[in-house]
C-alpha cells in the first residue's frame, strides 16, 4: 500500500528527525539551536517539535535506536568514502615506494598495504593470519609500513627493522620480532638479529641514519592521510581494514579487490 504524505505533515516529520538527531548528539544543545536557526523555527515551534519527539520517544523507544543506527551507518559510509579517495588520491606512496620493504610475491597481481607496530598485541595477532594468506594465495605482494606509534621502544624496533632491510634480512627479522615475547629491548633486538645472522654492529650504525627516521616521519605522515586511528590497518585495493581480522575476512577483501580492479575500479 502507498501512503501519500501531505507536504505539511512531511514538514513537520522532517522537523521532528532533525530534532531526533539533535537529541541523540553528544552536543544535542548546540545541535538544536543549529536545527532551530537553519531550519527557520521559533522558539514555540521548537519546544511542540521537542515535545513530540519525546512523547513518541516514550511510546517507542526503538525509534531512537533505529535514528542512531541510521546516523552510525551514515557515517560509516561517509568514512568509507573519504578513506577511498585518500587511498586514490596516496596510490603511488602505498603502492610504488621503493623504499619500502616487500613481503610475499614481488610480481603478485595485487599488492596488500600493511601498516603495524613491532609492539603492537594485535599486529602479533594478525601476523600468523597474512602468513597464511601468503601461503595460501601466491600472487599476493605486501608492502610494509613500519608505524612505531605505541612509544620509543616501537620507534628503536622499527629502525632496527628498517636497519635489516638493508642486509636482506627485513622479513625474517619481521617475523621474529611477531613472534616476541615480551618488550623489544635492544638486547632482545640484538640476540633475535644473530639469530638471523644479521651484523649488529652495523645495523646499530645503520639505525642512527636520518633517513631511516625520514622514512618512519614518512609513515606517519602516510598513516595521517588515510585517517589511520591505529595498528594493524591495510590497504586492500581502495578499502581500509582496520584490526585483525580472521582469514576468511581477508580471502573475501582479496577477491573483491581483484574484482573491483578487473572492472577498472
Amino acid at each position: 500500500m502507498l501512503v501519500s504524505v501531505a507536504p505539511r505533515f512531511a514538514r513537520r516529520l522532517s522537523l521532528a528527525l532533525t530534532a531526533c538527531a539533535a537529541l541523540a548528539s553528544p552536543m544535542a544543545s548546540q545541535a538544536q539551536a543549529q536545527a532551530q536557526t537553519q531550519l527557520g523555527l521559533t522558539p514555540l515551534q521548537r519546544a511542540e517539535v521537542v515535545e513530540v519527539l519525546r512523547d513518541a520517544l516514550k511510546r517507542d523507544p526503538s525509534i531512537l535506536r533505529e535514528a542512531l543506527a541510521a546516523m552510525q551507518e551514515a557515517e560509516t559510509r561517509d568514512r568509507a568514502t573519504s578513506q577511498r579517495g585518500a587511498i586514490l588520491a596516496q596510490r603511488e606512496a602505498l603502492l610504488a615506494d621503493p623504499a619500502d620493504p616487500v613481503k610475499g610475491n614481488p610480481q603478485g597481481n595485487l599488492t596488500i598495504v600493511e601498516f603495524f607496530d613491532a609492539r603492537c598485541g594485535y599486529c602479533k595477532a594478525l601476523h600468523p593470519t597474512l602468513q597464511a594468506l601468503l601461503r595460501a594465495d601466491p600472487q599476493i605482494r605486501v608492502v610494509m609500513k613500519d608505524l612505531p606509534i605505541l612509544g620509543p621502544a616501537s620507534v628503536v624496533a622499527s629502525r632496527a627493522l628498517l636497519a635489516a632491510q638493508r642486509q636482506g634480512k627485513y622479513a625474517a627479522f619481521q617475523d621474529a620480532l611477531m613472534q616476541l615475547r615480551g618488550e623489544p629491548t635492544e638486547a632482545a633486538l640484538q640476540a633475535e638479529a644473530q639469530k638471523l645472522g644479521i651484523d649488529w654492529v652495523r645495523a646499530k650504525r645503520d639505525m642512527e641514519d636520518p633517513a631511516i627516521l625520514a622514512r618512519l616521519q614518512h609513515n606517519v605522515g602516510l598513516a595521517r592521510a588515510l585517517s589511520i586511528e591505529g595498528t594493524p590497518a591495510l590497504v586492500i585495493g581502495n578499502t581500509l581494514v582496520p584490526g585483525a581480522v580472521d582469514l576468511p575476512t581477508l580471502q573475501n577483501l582479496v577477491a573483491q579487490a581483484r574484482q573491483e580492479a578487473r572492472q577498472g575500479g
